[in-house]
């Protein structure tokens, strides 16, 4: 996807948008595209942090722009931020297998539930898995499985806030918005990159 294509995809978010005409651009969310082996991603920022990272062709990538636009109250369009060039350095190394953790500043806004969500899933150690249930005890709330899988669902920043670690209790690979083949190249690349190298070689990676 262009850059034309991108902005056409903001403005169509925003059409669909009733309240974006009344949001000016000084607290604007900055849009720019990142390659990973595993496609290109979209990345948002506001002036705090990053607050997207999806693959381009999620299918609720839209809605997700319309709902950035709603927490923030601010217009979303392409352009550069200062921690666009850190996320991406830290997803090459992350693919490359030289980086378990993340030290990007996040913005994530959210209700309750969802921030305790998101803040069980960046507790899951790098190639390990937990199943909804398991998080959803982390997060003392043993019965809201279902409310868990919801709030990972809703998820704006894949791999760095890593809902791709969670799967059936069964040890299935249940839904992923980035799709299950992706999740499931994710969980082998931090199972075995230490092992038997990474699956990315470096030559591809932000490719």
């Amino acid at each position: 996807m262009e850059l034309q294509e991108i902005e056409a995809m903001l403005q169509v978010a925003s059409r669909k948008d009733k309240h974006s005409d009344a949001r000016t651009d000084e607290a604007a969310i900055m849009i720019t595209r990142l390659m990973t082996p595993l496609g290109p991603m979209l990345a948002g920022a506001s002036n705090q942090g990053v607050c997207l990272l999806e693959f381009m062709d999620r299918k609720m990538l839209e809605t997700q722009l319309r709902r950035i636009g709603r927490y923030f109250q601010a217009q979303l369009k392409t352009g550069a931020s200062r921690y666009f060039h850190l996320l991406d350095i830290q997803l090459q190394e992350y693919f490359s297998g030289t980086r378990q953790t993340f030290s990007i500043p996040l913005d994530t806004p959210g209700t309750e539930f969802q921030t305790s969500a998101w803040a069980a899933l960046q507790t899951i150690p790098y190639g390990e898995t937990r199943s909804y249930e398991d998080q959803a005890l982390a997060i003392g709330r043993p019965t809201a499985i279902r409310a868990v899988a919801r709030a990972n669902g809703d998820n704006r920043i894949s791999i760095v806030i890593p809902c791709h670690r969670v799967i059936g209790k069964d040890g299935s690979l249940t839904g992923y918005g980035g799709k299950i083949w992706r999740k499931q190249r994710l969980l082998q690349l931090e199972s075995t990159d230490h092992m038997q190298g990474n699956l990315f070689p470096p030559e591809r990676v932000g490719q």
